[in-house]
């Protein structure tokens, strides 16, 4: 019944063309174009019926359900490339019996519909991959292990293999050949592909060794990074950082160089502090018994007093010291008493991460004074809060210094020198006097 369409439609175009007066030689070319209108007529209307009519019913059947494959296959176009097949079908359908007086113009529509087809495929197979990466990323591992560098590359290979097809399709040859030519320009590909191929390996390392993962803080200072990774991708790692800036590092500089990743901080929900106070060395001696008195009376230090007294005592006792003498066996010091006090306020503080290590301990002196280091994790890991738990334990630790009878060294300013030499002044003036 088609052919029987078809032959009727052949015989009223040729005898309309002939009536126009087109006949012999020009009439068989005027009859192949519009042969070939005639297909490209039917597969407009192919593709119309499949956009506006089969697309829409999906559409409408995809926006009541809830599968999550299907709203992805939306989102990426895959429906919308697929209907790209359906011109072709009706090409491929009506061109034997179109075309089949028509052999060089028949080779060459079949030729267009080849690559047309490939470049469909082409962008059909994108969308899936698409779609498979979508899915991969509302799962948790997601994280862990992205993907994004994998389907870059799947990408690159399914691009390079329609690109052969193609080229072998307009150069008459065998895809095997094309495929042989390539061997020969495998220098010229490591050289054009370079930083594909480091990324690819780069990749492949971050990933098997969960060196980064998105969300991570991480800190590079040879590229400018110190923030959180928003992308992995096959050749770089995407960093904001604190002032809103990008930072973009090449992958494989994650695996070749060293970098600092604080997901250990974030993952423990504790961030450290480690800060030193700068005790000016004359301060420090031997406390008396009135200022133990005093210390005895500080919630945090009471059982301290007591127990140091006890152990004190029964130490020079026992080795028969003279405590007479301040030199004389073991005694608490301003700064040793100090030192307990910050360490029970740090143990009793309610944003300070105690179940982690926490102390303060002296360091190397030097000429800025003793440094007495405190140490120890807040509870949190927001820098906002962290800063603010920081400068609250140290206002209170600059606030209590002086309640120990000790000084914190800072460098002399102008007014202290001022102050420093009017003294002085008043000093020479009694000595004249």
């Amino acid at each position: 019944m088609i052919n029987l369409f078809f032959s009727t439609l052949d015989e009223t175009i040729t005898y309309l063309l002939e009536y126009i007066g087109i006949t012999g030689e020009p009439l068989y070319y005027a009859k192949a174009i519009v042969a070939v209108l005639i297909i490209f007529i039917f597969a407009f209307i192919a593709n119309w019926i499949a956009k506006n009519i089969i697309l829409v019913f999906v559409w409408k059947f995809i926006g009541k359900s809830k599968n999550k494959w299907l709203k992805f296959l939306v989102k990426n176009k895959f429906f919308k490339r697929l209907s790209h097949i359906a011109p072709v079908i009706f090409i491929y359908l009506l061109g034997p019996i179109i075309l089949d007086k028509y052999e060089k113009l028949a080779e060459l529509t079949y030729l267009v519909t080849n690559i047309y087809v490939i470049v469909a495929v082409w962008l059909i197979i994108y969308s899936f991959i698409n779609v498979l990466s979508d899915i991969y990323n509302t799962l948790e591992v997601a994280k862990a292990r992205p993907i994004k560098g994998y389907i870059q590359v799947f990408k690159i290979i399914v691009g390079i293999i329609a690109a052969i097809l193609i080229i072998s399709l307009l150069l008459g040859q065998s895809p095997l050949v094309m495929l042989t030519g390539l061997g020969a320009m495998t220098a010229v590909l490591m050289l054009v592909f370079r930083d594909t191929i480091l990324g690819f390996v780069g990749g492949l390392q971050v990933t098997a060794n969960d060196l980064v993962r998105i969300g991570d803080w991480i800190e590079m200072p040879k590229y400018g990074a110190d923030g959180d990774v928003v992308d992995i991708t096959l050749h770089a790692v995407s960093v904001q950082n604190w002032d809103r800036t990008i930072s973009v590092i090449p992958t494989y500089s994650l695996a070749s160089e060293g970098f600092k990743n604080w997901r250990g901080m974030v993952s423990t929900g504790g961030r450290r502090i480690m800060r030193s106070v700068y005790i000016d060395m004359k301060s420090i001696k031997f406390c008396n018994n009135t200022q133990l008195e005093k210390f005895e009376n500080v919630a945090y230090l009471k059982d301290y007093i007591k127990s140091r007294k006890k152990e004190i005592q029964e130490y020079n006792k026992n080795h028969n010291y003279d405590d007479s003498n301040l030199v004389n066996g073991r005694r608490m010091t301003n700064i040793g008493v100090f030192r307990a006090y910050i360490t029970n306020y740090l143990a009793n503080h309610p944003s300070v991460k105690t179940d982690l290590l926490y102390m303060v301990r002296q360091l190397q002196p030097n000429e800025k004074g003793l440094p007495l280091e405190v140490y120890c994790f807040a509870n949190t890991t927001e820098w906002a809060i962290y800063e603010r738990i920081q400068a609250d334990i140290f206002d209170h630790i600059f606030s209590v210094i002086p309640f120990f009878d000790l000084d914190i060294y800072q460098l002399p300013s102008d007014i202290n020198v001022k102050l420093g030499d009017k003294k002085m002044n008043m000093l020479n003036d009694q000595n004249d006097d």
